[in-house]
């Protein structure tokens, strides 16, 4: 009942457009009443889109998941993930729903509206793992805005590609760098995973040089990361 309404509401949404399409239009195709609409969706904009809600929790239980010892900001990358692979799930459904949401100010609203749910559920949980940090929650909203913007240009990438890119490429780019800029694990393991194992720095300098030169010049060359 409830994919039958969501193919009927868009039969229609690419027939007629979203705002000339009623409730009773909707209910007539799928050949059912008002009252199993309801049932399902609190409003027409809910049909467009209707698979939000088990994203939500999916990334809520994968969030909880954690044992507490794994990286918390690619932990967040990773629940990130669960919401584009439920797009990629349905590739012409979403590039549809892609389409009409750039034609219709209401939908992009309430799209957004969804977005920010993500982002609190990502905040809260990052909120909890570094509640032991003198900027924790400024850290963990700024950390959850960067996973969402990273995720959701992945996401914009695919549909613009009409769902024929790769998607599992695209998240992993704009994921790792997410953790490549926030994650303090991913800074002292280095790029490579290891602790700046390949790094290697070849100091020239005067014999006479002062031995505080010498590590100056070492500094610099490692970054403020490597401080001796």
């Amino acid at each position: 009942m409830r994919e039958a309404l969501v193919a009927a509401a868009f039969e229609l949404f690419l027939e007629r457009g979203f705002e000339q399409t009623t409730i009773d239009d909707i209910v007539s195709l799928a050949g059912v009443g008002r009252r199993s609409f309801f049932r399902y969706f609190p409003a027409k904009e809910d049909v467009v889109f209707p698979d939000h809600e088990r994203g939500l929790a999916e990334m809520t239980e994968f969030l909880e998941s954690g044992t507490g010892e794994e990286d918390p900001v690619k932990h967040a990358s990773d629940a990130a993930r669960l919401v584009l692979r439920m797009y990629a799930e349905q590739p012409s459904f979403s590039v549809q729903r892609y389409r009409l949401t750039r034609k219709v100010p209401g939908l992009r609203a309430y799209e957004l509206s969804v977005v920010w749910r993500y982002e609190h559920t990502l905040a809260h949980y990052l909120r909890g793992r570094f509640a032991d940090r003198p900027d924790g929650a400024l850290r963990a909203d700024v950390i959850a805005a960067a996973v969402v913007s990273a995720h959701n240009h992945a996401l914009r990438t695919w549909l613009r590609s009409g769902g024929e890119s790769d998607w599992v490429a695209e998240v992993d780019a704009a994921m790792a760098f997410v953790t490549g800029t926030w994650s303090d694990r991913q800074a002292e393991a280095g790029p490579d995973g290891g602790a700046g194992a390949d790094d290697v720095v070849v100091l020239v300098a005067s014999r006479r040089a002062p031995l505080w030169r010498m590590v100056q010049g070492i500094e610099s060359a490692l970054g403020d990361a490597h401080r001796v």
